[in-house]
């Protein structure tokens, strides 16, 4: 038994694959399990340096910086993405007035760090708040990687389903809209949460321009002598909370995703072939 890419393990290979789970298994667990004896050690699980958890103005001042952090990542997010599908038709686009600059503007933006964009928006041109330097930041750097995973996602599908529409006379709007992008979407949906992933993440650099967000509020208060500089346990809360949203963002794609496959599945429109859908457009003449 084979597959295109690798021969199918035998009895011995899985069991020796088992073993291998196992040992890093073991592996993980010790490693986890001496970072927490080291925390114990140092004193850091005593009830004293968790008591700032306890003051109502602490809880309502994380959701606040909680709150800052989401809004920074839900507007960089959707100006990203409606960067990165224009850019990507641009650089898919026929005509060399859009796609070479479209090239041009995505390379650059995707070559210059996050962090220079950043301080570049914030003390070069002094765009006022904190907030529009890190969303502006985060839009052209992510826009632009994801204008090329809208670009690649376009590419990666057979020549044949474009020549199809093609051949009964569909424009290249319909053929992109009708034929291209429905499939290419389920391709990219995988890249495109990875790279939303990406953003939520690239947020904690607006600490370094004071913009009040969560790694900011961390900073801030694990270094508050009263608290007993509870750094390492505001810390692991503030990760605890970024693990938790990348948790939700990559649910929420599983979803899409298992919904697209019923809908494929049992939606008689989504399950057409691209035959089946320009055999419904009247040739144009």
């Amino acid at each position: 038994m084979s597959s295109v890419l690798f021969d199918v393990p035998g009895p011995k290979a899985r069991l020796r694959h088992r073993g291998y789970a196992v040992l890093g298994v073991v592996a993980v667990a010790g490693f986890i399990a001496f970072v927490v004896y080291q925390f114990a050690s140092e004193g850091q699980f005593e009830a004293d340096m968790w008591s700032w958890i306890q003051y109502e103005q602490v809880q309502l001042e994380l959701l606040a910086a909680l709150g800052n952090t989401l809004k920074a990542f839900a507007v960089g997010s959707v100006l990203a993405l409606v960067f990165g599908a224009i850019f990507a038709a641009g650089r898919l686009s026929d005509h060399a007035i859009f796609r070479v600059p479209s090239i041009a503007i995505v390379e650059f933006f995707r070559a210059v760090p996050l962090v220079v964009m950043i301080f570049f928006f914030h003390f070069g041109i002094s765009l006022g708040a904190p907030f529009y330097s890190v969303v502006l930041g985060l839009t052209l750097y992510n826009g632009s990687v994801l204008a090329e995973v809208f670009r690649a996602g376009v590419l990666s599908l057979p020549k044949g389903q474009s020549e199809a529409a093609y051949a009964v006379g569909m424009r290249k709007t319909q053929v992109m809209q009708l034929v291209l992008l429905p499939q290419a979407l389920r391709a990219m949906l995988p890249a495109i949460i990875s790279q939303l992933v990406v953003l939520l993440k690239d947020t904690a650099l607006g600490f370094l321009i004071t913009y009040e967000e969560l790694l900011r509020y961390a900073r801030y208060l694990g270094g508050i002598v009263e608290f007993g500089r509870p750094l390492v346990p505001i810390t692991i809360v503030v990760a605890a909370m970024y693990i938790t949203m990348c948790l939700a963002l990559a649910g929420v794609a599983k979803y899409l995703e298992s919904r697209n496959r019923r809908n494929k599945k049992g939606d008689p429109e989504v399950a057409r072939t691209t035959e089946e859908v320009v055999r419904v457009h009247e040739p144009l003449e």
